[in-house]
């Protein structure tokens, strides 16, 4: 099976990077730059015991997407308990909302943003009365 085990996310300005997930998402995160060659952090997303997965900021190599440009990698979602909670905090930190919260009928409410690098990013809550 070709299960997602890993993200990158391509940031220009690690500093901002770590601040803004950290802040948003509680991440933690751990220097691989000797590993990596270049300035990587890995990105610690949540308890051990929990599902989901680790990944990492890197140094962006190129230039950054441009605005309405086409989605040209993968679009990571978190998982939240309070939606409304965590784009104040997104929003607060300087992310941009890319397309507002909406509906999945039954199932559950989803949303895309814009971080301080630049790269799209969802969050999802599960609610089974999302309308």
């Amino acid at each position: 099976m070709g299960r997602l085990v890993h993200f990158e996310i391509h940031v220009d300005d690690m500093e901002r990077a770590k601040t803004f997930y950290g802040e948003v998402f509680g991440w933690k995160f751990e220097d691989w730059t000797d590993y990596a060659g270049m300035p990587y952090f890995g990105a610690v997303t949540g308890d051990a015991n929990e599902p989901g997965i680790n990944g990492a900021l890197m140094q962006r190599q190129g230039p950054p997407p441009e605005p309405n440009q086409p989605l040209n990698g993968y679009a990571c979602t978190m998982g939240v308990e309070d939606y409304d909670s965590i784009e104040a905090k997104i929003t607060n930190n300087g992310g941009k909302v890319a397309m507002p919260k909406y509906a999945l009928p039954g199932m559950a409410w989803q949303g895309y943003y814009v971080d301080t690098e630049g790269n799209i990013f969802g969050i999802h809550q599960p609610d089974e009365n999302a309308k």
